[in-house]
């Protein structure tokens, strides 16, 4: 047990890791972008090639850890993390920038190793409390990395996120190297093939579960879209730069934080998961949309809380009702295919909010983030009851 509980722990520090990786470059990467004569299109092409890389890499990534073992995987992509925010931190064009993003995105595709090292070592009865360790440690890398890199942007330049980043990346794979032993066994190795989405399609059509899978690709879609245009209307609107955006950005993760480790839970029991998934999805596309029409910062964040809350309850949701609606057999392919429909929104839609910036203007942007929302959230009226549509193991 101590044994697991080590092994764990570096987990929760890799995954952990690479969140705060991630959250350190969000308060600087919009003004870095424009440094290099991005704006909406150039800088959503930015965000969405991270989403995309990660989308690719999870599934390859995850399949050959099935072949060579958890971790040389790890060790591996920590290394290139490492790599990504050292050229993100001296880069000296839009080009160089666009591929650091792509080689820390490949990186991020690390996850899908770092939960199958999870379930090799923990019990069935521990599984859940072990991927529950996963979570815990994508919320509070989002607290922190945004704060960090806000702060280290405002006091050290732009070098400074980038190799704070590395340096973390680095000192994550020194500490595996030692303590982390390979968790899937010789007999246990199979050779899968590395690019299968079937599983998508089967999503899609899915009786019970397609309204659900709609939602999960829009929501993400209107919500990447809503942090490129953001940067770019409170720069302009407050004069926001980095220490601002890293706060902001630390608001959501501590609302996440709260919302999910206490609240949720008592109003999952109280009203249900499918009236959370509909009433958070309206709230965020109200959230995005008025953006524009906000006259302060501090309306900003008010309805800042509201999108992060709504996000909050919507995430775990969503989840829960998997469980519900999916046969005990297919649960792991449905989860799967949501994650890849996140993802996939998560790279087209800071393309299409930044080219609608672009062309048009920085209200129309919200306003598309938000119908796109609200159309997740007419798709959610689609769900069905939880008790009336259970499915039962056979």
């Amino acid at each position: 047990m101590p044994a697991t509980r080590a092994r764990l722990g570096v987990i929760f520090f890799t995954v952990f890791i690479d969140l705060v990786g991630f959250g350190i470059v969000l308060p600087i990467l919009p003004y870095y972008a424009q440094s290099f004569g991005a704006r909406g299109l150039l800088f959503g092409a930015l965000v969405g090639a991270y989403s995309g890389m990660q989308f690719l890499a999870t599934a390859v990534l995850g399949r050959l850890s099935d072949r060579v073992g958890r971790r040389p995987i790890l060790l591996t992509t920590m290394v290139i993390n490492a790599a990504g925010y050292v050229l993100f931190a001296l880069a000296g064009s839009y080009v160089v920038l666009f591929v650091a993003r792509l080689v820390s995105g490949f990186a991020g595709g690390n996850i899908s190793a770092a939960q199958a090292y999870v379930a090799d070592v923990t019990t069935p009865a521990e599984r859940s409390k072990g991927m529950g360790i996963v979570g815990a440690a994508f919320g509070l890398g989002f607290i922190v990395g945004p704060a960090l890199g806000g702060l280290a942007a405002h006091y050290g330049g732009h070098l400074a996120p980038g190799l704070v980043a590395a340096g973390l990346s680095l000192l994550n794979f020194c500490s595996a190297y030692a303590i982390l032993p390979e968790s899937l066994k010789e007999e246990h190795r199979v050779t899968r093939e590395l690019f299968d989405f079937g599983h998508l399609a089967e999503a899609l059509t899915h009786p019970r579960v397609a309204p659900l899978m709609i939602a999960w690709g829009l929501i993400p879609l209107a919500f990447s879209g809503y942090t490129v245009a953001l940067p770019l209307y409170t720069a302009a609107r407050f004069g926001w730069r980095e220490k601002e955006l890293g706060w902001f950005f630390t608001l959501v993760g501590i609302t996440a934080a709260v919302v999910q480790g206490y609240l949720f839970a008592k109003l999952s029991r109280r009203v249900g998961d499918r009236a959370l998934v509909i009433a958070g999805t309206f709230a965020m596309a109200v959230a995005v949309a008025i953006v524009p029409y906000l006259h302060t910062a501090a309306a900003l964040y008010a309805w800042t809380i509201v999108l992060a809350f709504g996000n909050s309850v919507v995430s775990p949701a969503a989840t829960g009702l998997i469980s519900v609606f999916a046969d005990p057999t297919e649960q792991g392919a449905m989860l799967g295919a949501a994650q890849s429909l996140a993802a996939l929104g998560r790279l087209t839609g800071p393309e299409l909010v930044g080219i609608t910036y672009d062309r048009f203007s920085p209200p129309w942007a919200f306003l598309a983030a938000g119908v796109v929302m609200t159309i997740a959230a007419g798709a959610t009226l689609r769900l069905p009851g939880e008790r009336a549509e259970a499915v039962s193991p056979s």
